[in-house]
């Protein structure tokens, strides 16, 4: 009996119990990194929102020091705006004033990172958000309810913003709630605009973390990547969302706080 004991007490943990035990492990460790996975995740969505909020606040600024806003960048401006002499975003061939893929394989509405003094930069000069990814800019181009007659472009250009004065509103960035039933210059219904086309004069956005490919999510991302001034936000969405899975972040610059801090500066009456 003692010996039966011994030889039992020795024997050790038998093939189905390790196999339970290692069951155990994995599911403690998959929750861990589960966890883990999430917090990394939540944190570069914070920091990607801080960034964006930094170029809003620092393209503010530019308006107050230039006069006006700057161009977009392109992929191969290294981070600077493309404008001419004229104040009109392009460089003599192509304009660039929504982004979307440009002639030659070249991307367009880039943040001009460079020119407004933003940090986290790529190789080239780009602004990144916490995945990797480019910041994308877009700058209205048309005006609309001017008192006068109005002389374009008038957001990127010093002399015509003051000339053409305040009362000028953009006509054409519009921000929609879902891509569902937009056209290339309208949200389509109206319950559908976050915006109308007299409120943005620019906008800023991350294309998150599945920004290897504009548009891969679905419809929705797909609108802010098209090169037409219709874009579209709302809060993230998965994979399986009707519209598709969604995790752009985009802030924008209204008129009024344009012209206001402008004002305020003493750099517009």
């Amino acid at each position: 009996m003692i010996e039966r004991q011994r030889a039992c007490a020795g024997r050790g943990f038998t093939l189905t119990e390790l196999a339970v035990v290692l069951a155990i492990i994995a599911l403690l460790l998959g929750g861990m990194l589960f966890t883990l996975s999430a917090q990394i995740e939540q944190r570069n969505f914070e920091d990607t929102r801080q960034r964006i909020e930094q170029a809003k606040s620092l393209l503010l600024a530019y308006a107050i020091v230039k006069g006006r806003l700057p161009c977009p960048a392109r992929s191969t401006s290294f981070g600077d705006e493309v404008r001419n002499a004229a104040g009109q975003c392009t460089d003599g061939a192509t304009e660039d004033y929504y982004g979307g893929n440009l002639p030659g394989g070249v991307t367009g509405g880039l943040l001009p990172a460079r020119a407004i003094g933003l940090q986290v930069l790529d190789g080239q000069g780009f602004a990144l958000d916490a995945w990797g990814g480019r910041l994308r800019y877009a700058v209205a181009k048309s005006v609309s309810n001017c008192a006068g007659a109005s002389v374009l472009p008038h957001f990127t250009h010093e002399a015509n913003l003051k000339t053409n004065g305040i009362t000028c509103q953009p006509g054409d960035l519009v921000i929609c709630r879902s891509a569902t039933g937009i056209g290339a210059a309208t949200c389509g219904p109206a319950a559908n605009a976050l915006t109308n086309q007299n409120v943005v004069v620019a906008l800023v956005f991350s294309t998150g973390r599945n920004f290897a490919a504009v548009g891969a999510g679905g419809i929705d991302e797909a609108a802010n990547g098209n090169g037409d001034p219709v874009f579209v936000s709302h809060p993230p969405a998965p994979a399986g969302a009707l519209t598709g899975e969604f995790d752009d972040q985009m802030t924008w610059i209204a008129v009024g706080e344009l012209y206001a801090r402008m004002i305020s500066a003493g750099v517009l009456p």
